[in-house]
């Protein structure tokens, strides 16, 4: 996917979250070796989303492997030590996979995919 439909699934996925009852506190956050793509929060939760435009649900699933987990990992705990008043919310990584629809589809809003707890 482009860089275009990359930064539009991000959006989706931001509206979707927003949708949801979440706050927006940040996106596109580089911080060490790693990106945030969407930082939320809902009452007593603290959300990283990673989000993954990909024309397939599959191809999504294997843009997320271990490397990139580490990659999260350590910049969620950088932005934590940065936003110590989030400090005492309970953290949880979930991806977002939005799959745009193809030929006769293509006019129909794309599938978003919201997985919970991707890393443990």
């Amino acid at each position: 996917m482009s860089t275009a439909q990359g930064q539009a699934g991000e959006e989706r996925a931001a509206r979707f979250l927003k949708r949801k009852g979440f706050k927006i506190l940040g996106r596109n956050i580089r911080l060490g070796r790693g990106e945030l793509d969407i930082v939320a929060c809902n009452h007593d939760l603290l959300l990283f989303v990673e989000v993954k435009t990909h024309k397939t649900r599959e191809s999504g699933l294997l843009a997320l492997h271990e490397d990139k987990c580490a990659r999260l990992l350590s910049a969620a705990e950088s932005w934590r030590a940065i936003h110590a008043q989030y400090a005492h919310l309970q953290c949880r990584f979930d991806l977002i996979i939005v799959t745009p629809r193809l030929g006769l589809l293509s006019w129909v809003s794309p599938r978003i995919e919201h997985m919970r707890n991707i890393i443990n």
